[in-house]
């Protein structure tokens, strides 16, 4: 039988002017059109694809990868919104991931917005959706993580004690403050490690594999990197998200507030074409 939202090996049964009909059990054949047959493919072979529900509500099957299938969580951009019945999320398929009002708490979302939300499968209309209300489809079972193991981490909100985290798209965990200097946003991601995992599931995280934390902070980045340029650098307040992630690896918002806080110094000042050092600066010690 073919599960919805997921990834499936399904039999060809037969060819048609349409593409390939598979054979999806009690969800009897499920087409997977002509654009995604490959010569391979033919009736009696397996394959691999994924299923879910085209424009019309009918079940297809695909070749392409969505950013996420049910039961995990992503960082999806509304391309669109419908005045009743939500926000659309690109979630790499050709038909894009609703996102209901009613599944959107307390944000209603704009075209542009990003959302980390849940993928799950409506047991009431048997269509796939979205939820920001992610505390509603996390895993029943315990985390399978050894302190230590290296994991792909989505930041998806912040604490008085740390940032909410989304663990391999599953799990949920907790990145203290005091394990990392940066300003983390909504949509962050980036590798980190177990640090704990305790009894009732709840993972704490950290951000240097030593265990050490990133002791290094926006500002001491923005000082090597002058430091390492000769003291000038075409970039401030106005430079582009991509270009301060490319040089600095962190967010805007972190690299202004690091800025911020070397100029409220007088370690830096500002230029027509950028930042300088306004004198010699020790970056071992900031």
């Amino acid at each position: 039988m073919a599960d919805i939202g997921k990834y499936n090996t399904l039999t060809v049964l037969e060819k048609s002017d349409h593409g390939l009909y598979l054979d999806g059990g009690q969800h009897d054949k499920i087409l997977m059109p002509t654009r995604y047959v490959m010569p391979e493919m033919t009736v009696g072979s397996g394959v691999e694809c994924f299923v879910y529900n085209d424009s019309e509500d009918r079940l297809v099957a695909t070749t392409e990868t969505p950013l996420a299938k049910v039961g995990e969580f992503a960082y999806l951009e509304v391309i669109s919104v419908h005045p009743s019945a939500g926000a659309f999320l690109d979630w790499g398929l050709s038909k894009d991931l609703l996102l209901p009002y009613r599944e959107q708490g307390d944000v209603h979302y704009t075209e542009g917005d990003g959302a980390v939300v849940a993928v799950y499968l409506d047991d009431y209309t048997n269509r796939i959706v979205a939820s920001t209300r992610l505390h509603n489809h996390l895993p029943p079972e315990k985390p399978p993580y050894e302190v230590g193991d290296a994991v792909q981490v989505l930041i998806y909100g912040d604490s008085p004690l740390g940032f909410k985290s989304i663990i391999d798209k599953r799990y949920r965990g907790l990145l203290y403050h005091e394990e990392t200097s940066d300003v983390l946003e909504p949509g962050d991601q980036f590798t980190g490690y177990i640090k704990k995992v305790h009894n009732d599931g709840k993972i704490d995280l950290r951000r240097d594999p030593s265990g050490y934390g990133r002791v290094t902070g926006v500002s001491q980045i923005i000082l090597e990197k002058l430091e390492a340029a000769g003291g000038k650098m075409p970039f401030n307040d106005k430079s582009s998200p991509e270009d301060i992630r490319a040089t600095f690896d962190t967010s805007k918002k972190a690299f202004k507030q690091g800025l911020g806080k070397l100029y409220k110094e007088r370690r830096i000042h500002f230029t027509e074409k950028g930042v300088e050092l306004t004198h010699q600066v020790d970056v071992s010690n900031p």
